[in-house]
C-alpha cells in the first residue's frame, strides 16, 4: 500500500518540480550545477527563492547589457559572471527596487534588496569557492543596514475582541456573514490556535488530523527549514480545536485533502494565502491603525509568552528559532522593561 503524502512532502514536491521548469527554461544551463550543489543543505522553497531571485537578475542584464542583449538567457556563459563588475551589481539592486514584470509594478524595499543581494552573493561564492571564476564582484558589496521597525501586536483587549469578533461576525458585511456560519467554528479554532501557540502560518495549514494528541496537548508541526516539532496548547486552545472537529467529522474533504485540519469552504486543505485573507478579515473590525496578519498574532502570542515567563530561551524554542537573538532583537523593548523594573530588586544596604 502505498504510503499518502503529506502537505509538506506535496509542497516539497511541486518546489522541485518548478525549480526543474526553472532551471530548463528560464536560467542559463551553468544554474544547475549551482542547485545541485545546495540540495542538501537548503530546503526546497528557499531553492525556490534563488532561483526566482537569479530569473530576475539575468533578465535584467539581458535588458540592459548590450553584450547579452541578442542572447537568449539558457544559453549565457559562466563567464558572464566574471564579466560583471561590481558596478553592474549595484545598478541592478537600483534596479529592482521599482520594476515591471508581465505588465506587473514590481517593488523591493530593504529586506526584499537585501534577500536579492544574499542570493547573488551565495551563487558567486559556489563558483568562486570552487575556482569556477576568477572574481567575485558580489563579495565586494556590503549587505545593506535595515532599519528597525516597531513590532506590531495585538493588545490584550484587542486580542479579545479579535475572538469575539470571529465568534460572533459583528461587523461583517451581509455576504461575509453568509459564509461566517459555515466557517466560524474552524476561524475561531485557527485563531485561537495561531493566538495560543504562535505558530507560523505555514505550519499551522500544513497540520493533519493526526498531527494532534489532545492527551498530550501537543501538536506535531513541520518547522521552517523542515524538521518536525511538538508544540503544547492550553485550554482555550483545546475547546475550540474539539469544537471545531466534531463539524470536521461531518465535512467531505476533496480527494487528496483527506488528512487535512483546516478545510476551505471548497472542502480542500486551507492555504496559506486564505489564512492571511481571513486574518485580514477579521482584524478590520478590531483596529484599523495597525496592520495585522498571522505574523503579528505570532509576535502576540511571543510577547504575552515573554512578559508571563521572563524567559527569552523557552520563547525562542516555543516559536521554533534556531538563534535566541533572532528572538532577543524582536522581544527587545520587554527586555528594557523588564531590566528597569529589576532595578531595585537588588539592595546595598538593609532599610533602617
Amino acid at each position: 500500500m502505498t504510503k499518502q503524502l503529506n502537505y509538506h512532502d506535496k509542497l516539497d514536491i511541486e518546489n522541485t518540480l518548478k525549480l526543474r521548469n526553472m532551471l530548463n527554461e528560464e536560467l542559463p544551463e551553468f544554474c544547475k550545477e549551482f542547485f545541485r550543489a545546495i540540495e542538501a543543505t537548503t530546503s526546497s522553497r528557499t531553492r525556490i527563492a534563488y532561483a526566482y531571485d537569479l530569473t530576475v537578475f539575468f533578465n535584467y542584464i539581458k535588458n540592459n547589457n548590450p553584450i547579452y542583449s541578442k542572447m537568449e538567457i539558457k544559453d549565457f556563459p559562466i563567464d558572464i559572471m566574471d564579466n560583471l563588475q561590481v558596478v553592474d551589481i549595484e545598478e541592478y539592486l537600483e534596479y529592482v527596487k521599482v520594476y515591471s514584470k508581465d505588465e506587473n509594478i514590481h517593488t523591493n524595499r530593504e529586506t526584499g534588496i537585501k534577500r536579492k543581494l544574499s542570493s547573488l552573493k551565495s551563487f558567486y561564492n559556489y563558483y568562486f569557492n570552487n575556482q569556477l571564476i576568477k572574481d567575485n564582484p558580489a563579495a565586494k558589496i556590503k549587505v545593506p543596514k535595515l532599519h528597525e521597525k516597531e513590532i506590531v501586536r495585538l493588545d490584550t483587549n484587542e486580542v479579545a475582541d479579535l475572538i469575539d469578533v470571529v465568534e460572533s461576525g459583528k461587523g461583517l458585511t451581509d455576504s461575509q456573514l453568509a459564509y461566517h456560519e459555515k466557517t466560524k467554528l474552524r476561524d475561531v479554532a485557527l485563531i485561537t490556535l495561531l493566538l495560543g501557540t504562535g505558530i507560523r502560518v505555514s505550519e499551522c495549514v500544513g497540520i493533519d488530523i493526526n498531527d494532534i494528541d489532545f492527551e498530550k496537548t501537543g501538536i506535531k508541526i513541520r518547522r521552517k527549514g523542515g524538521y518536525e516539532s511538538i508544540i503544547y496548547f492550553g485550554d482555550e486552545v483545546e475547546d475550540a480545536l474539539h469544537a471545531y472537529l466534531e463539524q470536521r467529522k461531518t465535512m467531505h474533504p476533496a480527494a487528496g485533502h483527506e488528512d487535512a485540519l483546516f478545510l476551505s469552504i471548497q472542502n480542500k486543505r486551507l492555504s496559506v494565502r486564505s489564512v492571511e485573507n481571513l486574518v485580514k478579515k477579521y482584524s478590520s473590525q478590531v483596529t484599523q491603525l495597525k496592520k495585522i496578519t498571522p505574523h503579528k498574532l505570532r509576535s502576540t502570542y511571543g510577547t504575552s509568552l515573554y512578559k508571563e515567563t521572563g524567559d527569552i530561551y523557552l520563547v525562542a524554542d516555543v516559536l521554533g528559532h534556531k538563534d535566541v537573538n533572532t528572538t532577543r532583537k524582536h522581544y527587545a523593548a520587554q527586555e528594557d522593561e523588564r531590566k528597569w523594573k529589576a532595578r531595585n530588586a537588588v539592595k546595598l544596604r538593609k532599610d533602617d
